[in-house]
């Protein structure tokens, strides 16, 4: 059997002595020369030790602070699901009240963004159309759990109130919801979820290690007449949130 990597003895000895109670949560860890001196490695394995540690939510890293023994944070359940669109409703927020905690987001909205090749062939433009596009953090008890990029063909909603997603006296009620403001029915949605590694600006983000494991879904929603009206990337941590699809069945 090949010797474990000195990384993952270190994490394995640093969890026992939060499971043994030696540390417990808010209590700051010694210095990372400090351990790697007791355990003679070098600090960088004591780094990817800890890095590793923090992914799992077992420790947290404050910037300029140090590291310290997390509050034990409990895998976040997203239901995906058509039945959940409610009217003025947020599917997130119902998700989070489920479970005891706040949700809630932040977003950054431009607009008339030239399309990329990718996000045109799947709103069905020519690269270089212009979008509307919104970046979103989802937050529960205001930690990160889910990240989104969504992208509208400008076209579709300029010179209306829904222009913005985030905007004006529809902000925040949903793609299904605002496109019928303006009398456009969205009929169903097309999800290609797969997994995959996190980058660096998305773990920063998430508070996740690099490269940790994330769900990456591909979701576009079409018109009842077939056309994209939106498509987003949305970035879920595995060791964060459980995805859950919730698919209705009629007779």
């Amino acid at each position: 059997m090949p010797e474990q990597p000195p990384y993952l003895r270190i994490a394995d000895a640093l969890r026992q002595r939060i499971a043994e109670h030696e540390w417990t949560v808010g209590d700051r860890l010694p210095s990372r020369a400090q351990i790697a001196g007791e355990f003679g490695v070098g600090e960088n394995v004591v780094r990817r030790a800890q890095e590793l540690l923090i992914s799992q939510g077992v420790l947290e890293g404050r910037a300029g602070s140090g590291t310290y023994v997390a509050e034990p944070r409990r895998r976040v359940r997203v239901v995906r699901s058509s039945a959940r669109e409610q009217p003025g409703g947020s599917p997130f927020r119902a998700d989070m009240q489920a479970l005891g905690k706040q949700g809630q987001w932040e977003s950054r909205t431009e607009a008339k963004v030239p399309a990329p090749a990718e996000i045109a062939a799947r709103l069905g433009m020519s690269v270089g159309d212009l979008c509307v596009r919104t970046v979103y953090e989802f937050l529960a008890d205001a930690r990160p759990v889910q990240l989104s990029t969504s992208w509208e063909p400008y076209e579709l909603t300029a010179g209306t109130l829904v222009v913005l997603p985030e905007g004006g006296p529809h902000a925040g009620i949903g793609v299904v919801n605002r496109m019928a403001e303006i009398g456009v029915t969205v009929s169903h949605a097309v999800e290609q979820p797969e997994p995959r590694h996190a980058t660096a600006e998305e773990a920063s983000l998430l508070g996740i290690q690099k490269a940790a494991l994330v769900t990456h879904i591909r979701r576009t929603y079409y018109s009842d007449g077939g056309r994209p009206v939106e498509t987003a990337d949305i970035v879920a941590p595995a060791a964060l949130c459980e995805i859950v699809y919730e698919i209705p069945v009629s007779r």
